[in-house]
């Protein structure tokens, strides 16, 4: 490269904000494009890969982002550092006697400023002193001394230790990982501990006597502090008493007065022993006012001295006549009244109303009508017992459930789902006290016709041209009817047979031919795929 001029500009530039993928300006000068690195938020970027450089004969230029890899175009929250990367190295070696030409002499020097500014721009970021400040020794503690450790300064300025770090993790709970520092607080006893090892709880509270204790530092004693408050309130009550019981002698006789100095010195410890007494049982009696709010109509939002609702704090709602505890969110009953609740040791005996109670569970039924249908108890026959319809005035049998008749269940009724869709009669003759028809089919008929046997037990087709019966699917063995043939206004209508049809010697249906004539042909189905017609019976009239 030419000879150029180092500017004295700070060798770091940044671009935020949505600016694409350039190209981003420095004005600083590089002598090849390694003299510079390129970061994307954290990210290290490769040149050519992630961006390119375009170099002005200054040596300043310009980045710009090669939109793919990590050089995708800049977002609002990415942030672009382009800073002076040059080697801290000497690539010029000058050889006694040899030639000392000045643009290698430039060049080595512009290379050495170069490198002075990267490092001026490394301590612009450093922590220092002020130039104006006093001179002092800025280096760190120890590793060991300052692990873990906050960083601080001493009475003169100078680096030290500062106190350990420590995390609040809230309530202690068991099956829980702590890391050493942490902070909890014990519910049982309110005292707050530090953990002094990295652990996995376990067992249960308090933690002075769990399995894990020797695990914990007691930080705050608060169980020690309430025993010291109560203390100190019996103290107050005492020394109040005594200093009633001085004051009665003070003033019982002028003699015991005025008798000795003594006296009077006594007297006066006494007093000042029952006020120090008093304040430390009016600081108690405080503590214990902000945790128990009294009686109030209504959840306090905060304390008797107007500061925040702390977990724990109790009052009672004269308005539920509730006893209620704040969770740290909102307030919560802290008991439960047993009035009304059913014992379970009653057996439900206790219910105020059964009968409106099986209503509210939706049962229409009576106890005694439940009892009928309570087979378990009453055996299998009991002429007391009935089947009730439901609104509908139906009852529902459950798909292939059986429906038994007599003592020995010899004879029953169900309904086949699952296969054949039928209605079955086991176990009796079947008597009908009217006559029983099956379902009847009519419709005219011309083309290939397949019939329902599955819906239909008899057909009445009226033939408007040539008919082709095609095989059907629905047959069942057993099923017997008949299929009556009727020629339309013009006749000769011919019908042809699927080969699921059979007929005596083969020989197919041969039908009158004249208009209007009826012809009825019974059939049987022998087996599946298998329809037995039977002779016509031609020319009803």
């Amino acid at each position: 490269m030419a000879d150029i001029a180092i500017n004295a500009v700070d060798r770091r530039v940044q671009f935020t904000g949505n600016t694409g993928t350039g190209p981003f300006a420095f004005t600083f000068n590089i002598l090849a494009d390694a003299d510079i690195a390129v970061f994307k938020n954290d990210t290290l970027l490769t040149l050519t890969t992630d961006y390119t450089i375009s170099t002005n004969a200054d040596g300043t230029g310009s980045v710009s982002l090669t939109g793919s890899g990590n050089g995708t175009a800049l977002i609002a929250s990415d942030l672009l550092t382009v800073v002076g990367g040059r080697q801290l190295s000497r690539t010029t070696d000058f050889v006694t006697a040899g030639d000392l030409l000045a643009s290698s002499l430039n060049e080595q020097l512009d290379s050495n400023v170069i490198m002075v500014q990267q490092l001026d721009e490394k301590i612009d970021r450093t922590i220092r002193i002020d130039q104006s400040d006093e001179t002092a020794d800025m280096v760190l503690p120890r590793k060991s001394a300052r692990a873990n450790k906050t960083l601080a300064f001493d009475s003169s300025g100078l680096p030290a230790v500062g106190e350990e770090i420590g995390d609040y993790r809230g309530d202690w709970a068991a099956s829980t990982t702590y890391s050493i520092r942490d902070l909890v607080k014990d519910t049982s006893t309110n005292n707050i501990f530090r953990a002094n090892a990295a652990h996995t709880s376990s067992g249960a509270q308090p933690l002075t006597t769990n399995t894990d204790s020797a695990k914990w530092d007691l930080i705050v004693d608060a169980a020690a502090a309430t025993t010291s408050a109560t203390a100190a309130a019996s103290s107050a009550t005492a020394a109040a008493a005594s200093a009633t019981a001085a004051a009665a002698d003070a003033v019982s006789t002028a003699a015991d007065v005025v008798s000795t100095a003594a006296d009077v010195v006594t007297t006066g410890n006494n007093v000042t022993a029952a006020q120090a007494a008093q304040a430390a049982a009016e600081l108690a009696a405080d503590n214990f006012d902000d945790t128990y709010l009294g009686a109030k109509s209504s959840d306090p939002t905060v304390d008797n001295d107007g500061d925040a609702l702390n977990a724990g704090d109790l009052y009672f709602n004269t308005t539920s006549n509730l006893l209620k505890v704040y969770n740290g969110s909102t307030w919560q009953a802290a008991a439960v009244s047993t009035t009304g609740l059913l014992a379970a040791a009653n057996d439900l005996s206790d219910l105020n109303d059964a009968p409106t109670a099986l209503t509210n569970l939706g049962l229409t039924a009576t106890a005694a009508e439940i009892n009928y249908n309570d087979i378990t108890t009453l055996g299998l026959v009991e002429a007391s017992k009935t089947v009730t319809a439901d609104a509908n005035a139906e009852i529902t049998i459950p798909d292939d459930k059986k429906l038994y008749f007599g003592t020995d269940q010899d004879a029953h009724i169900r309904y086949d789902e699952n296969t054949t869709d039928t209605l079955i009669v086991d176990g009796a003759k079947v008597k009908f006290g009217k006559a029983v028809r099956g379902n009847n089919f009519s419709s005219n008929a011309t083309g290939s016709t397949t019939l329902s046997f599955e819906t239909y037990q008899n057909f009445i087709l009226t033939l408007t041209g040539a008919v082709t019966l095609a095989n059907p699917t629905t047959e069942t063995t057993g099923q017997t009817g008949f299929i009556i043939f009727i020629q339309d206004g013009t006749g000769n209508r011919v019908v042809s047979l699927g080969t699921d049809y059979e007929t005596a010697g083969g020989s197919g249906l041969t039908l009158s031919t004249a208009a209007s004539a009826t012809d009825i042909v019974p059939y049987v189905v022998a087996a599946n795929g298998r329809i037995l017609l039977g002779t016509p019976q031609l020319a009803f009239a």
